[in-house]
């Protein structure tokens, strides 16, 4: 199986299946001389671990991260960073009696049309237990980025020395969205959705405990936001920043759609509407607005960097559905297991994950081209 690296200078490749004796990634391109331990990357994986809530699947998984290679006396060494976490709660028998079935919606018959095998257990490499390591090369990715000078000291043009941060939340439920008049950062950590709105978690809530009592699913749409990103990312031709954006966001479990900034309602602004006003404050640009999302013309513009995705109903659901089995025959599947009824949840620092990975690829590709 090939294509199981993302990134250019910052890149990072993952291993393992749902329900192999572990899972783990090999991170190169990570600067030397950085502190890393594994207490840098914990928080981030505890962020996406299952069964936190009613609202996840209850598969009970620790995520303990553990550093292989890449590292020696507290300080990365320039060689590839290497990690580990083994799998603990594996219940392959909830599988056995639908492996001869393909679920719809999921990757169980497109797999098996390519590789004419597939890991029946809980989906093998296309589930969505591999977005563990995404997490743990995120970590990674946030200490290159805390660590960065401006990538371009003697620019032009300058937004001031930012922090980045980057965060995400989740914006819709189904077909229930927040009000972004009531958009509170603190909110994201009172629930379990990572919902800047009260109301609209509180709505969620009740919504999510009447689809999982009906063994079905519901989609969601995720936004994250990288803030103090400096201008000068990417490259207007075959390296634009929001290009490779989409590929990582869309790279994610069950994402099918993927947009920057205001994305598809742009295009139904007049010119006067979309267009980023900009004035000058001191030595500083400044933008009145920001439909671009921090990107024009694949560079980055020193707003922040806003991208959003939404994400499908979870594809294994206890509801009767018609499929086929390997034999051509017609059947209906139910698929019994432990799985999340909004996967759109745990997808949240996932994406700030690729977000994270994305920027510091472009900062490392950036300082080899500026210098």
């Amino acid at each position: 199986m090939t294509f199981n690296t993302f990134g250019h200078i910052f890149r990072f490749t993952t291993w393992g299946e749902s329900h192999g004796e572990a899972i783990g990634c090999v991170v190169d391109g990570v600067p030397s001389l950085i502190p890393l331990s594994e207490s840098d990357i914990q928080p981030w994986l505890d962020k996406r671990r299952p069964a936190q809530s009613r609202y996840t699947t209850q598969r009970k998984e620790s995520d303990i991260v553990k550093i292989l290679s890449g590292v020696f006396e507290g300080k990365t060494t320039g060689a590839p960073v290497s990690l580990i976490i083994y799998n603990e709660d594996r219940k392959s028998k909830d599988y056995e009696t639908i492996k001869d079935k393909f679920r719809p919606g999921h990757a169980d018959y497109t797999c098996q049309a390519k590789y004419g095998i597939r890991d029946w257990r809980g989906g093998g490499r296309a589930s969505a237990r591999e977005t563990a390591m995404r997490v743990a090369a995120g970590a990674i990715a946030r200490k290159i980025l805390s660590r960065r000078p401006h990538p371009a000291p003697r620019a032009t043009f300058s937004q001031g020395e930012k922090e980045i941060t980057i965060r995400g939340v989740m914006i819709g439920m189904g077909d229930d969205f927040i009000d972004r008049k009531q958009w509170d950062w603190k909110e994201i950590h009172k629930n379990p959705f990572w919902c800047p709105d009260a109301k609209a978690a509180a709505r969620w809530a009740a919504k999510l405990d009447n689809i999982r009592k009906e063994g079905s699913s519901i989609g969601a749409v995720i936004e994250v936001v990288a803030e103090g990103v400096p201008a000068g990312l990417g490259a207007p031709i075959y390296k634009k920043l929001d290009a490779d954006l989409a590929a990582a966001m869309m790279s994610i479990n069950a994402v099918k759609g993927v947009e920057i900034g205001d994305g598809m309602a742009a295009a139904a602004l007049r010119g006067e509407e979309n267009a980023d006003r900009m004035r000058t404050k001191g030595d500083k640009t400044i933008f009145l607005s920001n439909h671009a999302g921090g990107i024009l013309g694949g560079i980055s513009t020193g707003q922040p960097v806003v991208a959003r995705f939404a994400v499908k109903p979870t594809s294994s659901i206890l509801q009767p559905i018609e499929t086929i089995d390997v034999h051509h025959q017609n059947t209906t599947i139910e698929t019994r297991g432990r799985h999340d009824p909004c996967v759109g949840i745990r997808a949240v620092p996932v994406g700030e994950a690729m977000m994270a990975c994305v920027l510091a690829d472009h900062l490392l590709l950036h300082r080899a081209q500026r210098g």
